[in-house]
């Protein structure tokens, strides 16, 4: 069933102060849930960028080096070229620099510097940056050192960033006369890759923003089971026990629905037999203090009208001791020392639970004592459950129908019934004659009792950790079956 989207009338409706709303805003599920996913994404993010700059750097590292071994060997292998011929061209070396450096443009933010006689000859580009001057302390390194270098140096300076360098030493037959420099400042190369982390991380901030706010909105409808379950529970009362939430697709939320729905057709059920049970167990005792009232009421001062009056007010009396003694022992059987365990020898107790039945009423009772070993269970509890079976089954057959009573062993356990030749249970009644205050349909009882006796040994039974089982077809008879297992709660015997 839809429920009802219409408010119940209030005199005034509040309203929110700012700060209020606020609080309430914070403390909703999906403002959290979502506060979660924000942190947890920007955590992320803010994880991501350093490393996504890191791997950004290093690929422009690696890329630069690359350029760098490619254009030293580029030199290198001219450089071999000239060697090789230059006693027949008579080139120089400072032409062979002049001719090399005019031919070729290094990469953007690339230097070619040629260092001859503790100077610097040409550079290309003619204009360089302090750090690759004559007088700087790296060139001097750089120009001085005895073996080709291949290495970088990190600066502080944000123009220049990281120098990687390449040398090569200047031979002229075998006296070194200088050395060339290739040198790569990376400022130029990291600033182009900052602005695109800068990008990156604009980007991603939108995304974020969009992702949230799209998130916020779909979480609404997302959650509208809950909600909905909310505003349910609060209009549930004790006249409103039937509304449930409509189920809609699958997952988490509907499976809460279902089970919502379900616990409300329990609560419904249990409801309905609290109200019954009252009604019942009310009407059970009006009538004997009806009886009561009346009789006292009409008694005058006949002696013998007032004893018969005394003498049925005492059996009322009784009545209502033994009802509200019925009451008190269900009551009891959800207690955990309801049972006082003990080992029953099965056959020995058959045979003494047989005699005390046979006094029951004038019936052909007959013994099926197949019984074997010990049992473990209440011996009281027990014999009072098949007493009341047996005292059931007396009531509902005549004279000559016989009523059987037996044990055997089953797989479950022990198995004790008491069968008769009675008129039988209707289907309809079988499944509800446990109930408390439950009667079978058009019930021909001549008992007094007030429809607790099956309750109180379903009681008994499911307390041994067993069931009860029940066989009947109207016009020839029933079967009560109680099934215990051998050792139910074996750890609250006495010792």
């Amino acid at each position: 069933m839809k429920l009802s989207t219409e408010s119940p009338s209030h005199p005034s409706i509040p309203v929110l102060s700012p700060k209020n709303w606020l609080q309430r805003l914070v403390n909703e599920t999906r403002t959290r849930i979502l506060l979660l996913y924000a942190v947890t994404l920007l955590g992320v993010f803010a994880t991501a960028v350093p490393v996504f700059r890191h791997f950004l750097f290093t690929e422009v590292d690696t890329r630069v080096r690359l350029d760098l071994r490619e254009e030293l060997e580029t030199f290198e292998e001219a450089y071999a070229n000239w060697e090789t011929r230059a006693s027949d061209t008579g080139t120089t070396l400072t032409e062979f620099i002049n001719d090399y450096l005019n031919s070729k443009v290094p990469e953007d933010d690339n230097f070619h510097i040629a260092f001859l006689d503790g100077e610097i000859y040409r550079s290309n580009p003619r204009s360089l940056p302090s750090i690759l001057q004559a007088d700087s302390q790296l060139l001097q390194e750089l120009a001085t050192s005895q073996t080709n270098l291949r290495s970088s140096l990190e600066t502080n300076d944000p123009e220049i960033g990281r120098v990687l360098y390449k040398t090569h030493i200047l031979n002229v037959n075998g006296n070194p006369q200088g050395t060339f420099i290739i040198v790569h400042l990376s400022a130029g190369e990291r600033s182009e890759a900052l602005i695109s982390v800068r990008v990156f991380v604009k980007m991603a901030i939108g995304v974020i923003a969009i992702a949230f706010g799209l998130a916020w909105l779909g979480s609404h409808q997302l959650l509208k089971p809950v909600q909905q379950l909310s505003a349910t529970a609060k209009e549930i009362n004790e006249r409103t026990l039937s509304q449930r939430l409509d189920v809609h697709g699958s997952g988490e939320l509907a499976e809460l629905a279902q089970t919502f729905n379900s616990m409300m057709d329990r609560v419904q059920d249990a409801f309905q037999s609290q109200r019954s049970f009252i009604s019942d167990a009310s009407h059970e005792l009006r009538t004997p203090l009806t009886i009561i009232q009346g009789h006292l009421e009409m008694m005058d001062d006949d002696p013998k009208e007032q004893e018969t009056t005394i003498a049925l007010v005492m059996d009322e009396l009784e009545r209502m001791g033994r009802f509200v003694n019925d009451l008190l022992l269900l009551t009891k059987s959800e207690r955990p020392d309801f049972l006082q365990l003990e080992v029953i020898n099965v056959h020995v107790f058959m045979e003494a639970l047989f005699a005390k039945v046979s006094s029951l009423s004038d019936r052909p009772w007959h013994l099926q004592n197949l019984g074997k070993g010990t049992l473990i269970a209440d011996r009281l509890r027990l014999t009072g459950a098949l007493l009341n079976l047996a005292n059931n089954a007396a009531q509902h057959t005549q004279p000559n129908d016989p009523i059987e009573l037996g044990v055997k062993p089953v797989k479950q356990g022990i198995q004790f019934w008491v069968r008769d030749e009675g008129h039988g249970i209707a289907v309809a009644d079988q499944a509800r004659i446990f109930d408390r205050f439950a009667r079978a349909a058009n019930s021909r009882r001549r008992s007094e009792g007030a429809g607790l006796g099956l309750a109180i040994v379903k009681a008994i039974v499911e307390a041994h950790g067993g069931h009860v089982e029940l066989t009947s077809q109207v016009g020839l008879g029933s079967t009560f079956s109680l099934i215990l297992p051998c050792e139910p709660h074996l750890e609250k015997i006495d010792q």
